[in-house]
């Protein structure tokens, strides 16, 4: 069967170059560890209806990431339903905002999902977001899986095996945005981020991987202006700026513009956290023309966003939808091969579905191949998932966009990459 999504890699640079340089317990403890395991064996893995809580910002910093990624697990939660669900049962999808790091919204849905009974919880995009509740989800015994989440600190996290996410750490987004900076002829950059997990992981792997000289800039998302932060930029004379963060870029765009050093001044790139088509529409004309982004992911299909814009018409940009499908695809996989609906037996079969077995690219397909006995190798619409050992994708695409005007951009497909993903330093 021929993939749902398109391929269009360029080795605009190698692929090898993205390689970044890189007790004894007590008798009492381990008779309580023993009886701990025992127990575990004997607890009856669950068999009800699969079910699904999302943890997608409907509101806060990364709100304009909500709906594409809320429409991803809507299409994948009605394709599944349509081949005869999970075990034979529909899954079911309980909708559940994350907000941001400023609020509790995040905990208190992660409270109702756990009261609901949920197998696992897609979300949440923002990488600060999944660590406030990361305990509380594995702990819990749920899987715990983002379409979204590249911070590093993720990898080697302590999650009792339970995280999962399907958008590469940044070790790889920021190996693309240093060397991309460097070969559009940057010898000068600066790094603004905004600080938290994600801001100063992407800025740490991008500025390892930038060539020339380099200033990092890290400044409080929530300030109520950026005056101070963009006069340090400024005073490092770069020839690059990286910005690295969410909605609060549109106030840092403007005083870079108000102290002269715009992007219609210094060469100027985004990231995922901040790459949008409505967010900046409201700035002086062609304020964005030539503005480059990095983006994990292949590039959306037009079948894919045809069938998500019939999920919600009113989307604009599909950024994380097709790594929220094949999140909701996956765990339904993994229950469906493990024959059970428990978080414990979604995540010993994750890793399983995802790599070494035969090709299946549609939920139906796999699922009649795991019918059939058949060992599975799920390669979803955000391209081949390879789970490593830590939950992570091995393998990842990195895309490059460039601005048109203020409310467009589109792929630069000659400077897409796939490769492996590199190691944290």
């Amino acid at each position: 069967m021929q993939k749902s999504y398109k391929w269009k890699v360029v080795t605009a640079f190698a692929v090898a170059t993205l390689v970044l340089a890189g007790c004894s317990s007590s008798s009492d403890t381990a008779s309580e560890e023993t009886a701990t395991e025992s127990t575990e064996e004997a607890a009856p893995a669950a068999t009800g209806p699969l079910k699904i809580g999302s943890l997608l910002p409907e509101t806060g910093n990364l709100a304009f990431l909500g709906p594409p990624e809320f429409a991803g697990v809507d299409l994948a939660v009605k394709d599944i339903n349509d081949a005869g669900g999970v075990l034979g049962q529909p899954i079911e999808h309980i909708r559940g905002d994350s907000g941001d790091t400023s609020t509790d919204i995040a905990q208190q849905t992660a409270d109702s999902h756990i009261a609901a009974g949920v197998g696992a919880i897609v979300g949440a995009a923002s990488s600060g977001v999944s660590l406030t509740v990361i305990d509380k989800i594995t702990g819990a015994g749920i899987v715990h899986f983002s379409p979204a989440n590249t911070s590093p600190d993720l990898t080697t996290y302590a999650d009792n095996g339970l995280y999962f996410r399907t958008a590469p750490p940044d070790t790889f987004q920021g190996a693309v945005l240093g060397q991309l900076m460097a070969k559009n002829g940057a010898t000068n950059a600066v790094f603004m981020n905004l600080d938290d997990a994600y801001g100063n992981g992407l800025a740490k792997y991008g500025i390892a991987a930038f060539s020339g000289t380099s200033t990092q800039v890290v400044y409080n998302p929530q300030a109520a202006e950026f005056s101070a932060d963009v006069a340090k930029a400024k005073a490092a004379k770069p020839d690059a700026i990286a910005l690295i963060g969410f909605d609060e870029t549109t106030k840092v765009i403007t005083e870079l513009i108000k102290q002269g050093i715009g992007p219609n001044k210094v060469k100027t790139y985004l990231v995922d956290g901040n790459l949008s088509s409505q967010a900046y529409k409201d700035l002086p004309k062609n304020t964005m023309k030539g503005v480059k982004a990095t983006l994990p992911g292949v590039l959306t299909s037009d079948e894919l966003q045809k069938r998500l814009l019939e999920v919600d018409p009113a989307l604009t940009d599909f950024s994380y939808a097709p790594e929220s499908y094949d999140a909701v695809v996956l765990i339904a996989l993994a229950a469906e091969q493990g024959k059970a609906t428990d978080g414990k037996t979604i995540a010993d079969n994750l890793a399983s579905v995802s790599s070494g077995g035969t090709k299946c690219t549609s939920f139906k397909e796999c699922k009649d191949l795991i019918a059939a006995g058949t060992d599975i190798d799920y390669d979803g619409v955000s391209g081949p998932i390879e789970f490593d050992a830590n939950g992570d994708p091995s393998v990842a695409t990195m895309g490059v966009y460039e601005y048109s005007a203020n409310d467009k951009f589109a792929p630069k497909a000659e400077e897409f990459i796939t490769g492996a993903v590199p190691a944290q330093q």
